[in-house]
């Protein structure tokens, strides 16, 4: 007896099915995610002055991995970049070589966060691995209603008012040069 032949439509329909799993499953679509996405980032856009909404409360508690706890709090006054981030989300890892260049050149002018769910194992283990050096944090308590998304990346920039002035959800491009002259004139005030 001799073996069924497969017919054509179906090898077609089995090599599909492979490179679709490849691409959500696997590390090489991790990497075509990610490349797609810092295809497709654009410069973040302020809000609107009318629009901006003045932080409810600064109540937000985050600890870093030695366990030391920070408030929100502690930075009134201050310009905080805020961003909300794991490390197997494509769009986070796409946007972070931008923040990591904008956090090398602003990092003793404004306040940067990075609030993962990760373990700080994982979180660190991406971060040494990805050769960044931000500040990384999991959160103690819940955000403040005008930073809450159920979508992750999520970055705010609350100016030294208390003003959310941008609220991106998705990536972007944090080292464009519209990006750092509106950081650049938010420093001057």
């Amino acid at each position: 007896m001799e073996p069924k032949k497969l017919k054509k439509s179906t090898v077609q329909n089995i090599v599909f099915i492979v490179l679709i799993a490849l691409l959500l499953f696997s590390p090489l679509g991790t990497f075509v995610k990610v490349e797609l996405n810092r295809l497709i980032a654009f410069s973040p856009k302020t809000i609107a002055v009318m629009d901006q909404k003045e932080l409810s409360t600064y109540q937000l508690q985050l600890k870093d991995a030695t366990g030391k706890t920070v408030s929100l709090d502690a930075y009134k006054g201050k310009i905080v970049f805020i961003n909300f981030w794991a490390t197997w989300c494509p769009p986070c890892i796409a946007e972070m070589p931008s923040i990591q260049k904008l956090y090398v050149d602003y990092q003793d002018k404004i306040v940067f966060l990075f609030v993962t769910t990760d373990s700080f194992e994982k979180a660190n283990a991406f971060m040494i691995k990805e050769n960044l050096t931000l500040p990384v944090y999991q959160s103690v308590t819940n955000p403040p209603l005008e930073m809450e998304s159920a979508t992750i990346p999520a970055t705010y920039i609350i100016n030294q008012s208390g003003n959310v002035i941008v609220a991106k959800i998705g990536t972007a491009n944090w080292n464009s040069d519209s990006f750092r002259e509106m950081l650049d004139e938010l420093l001057k005030k």
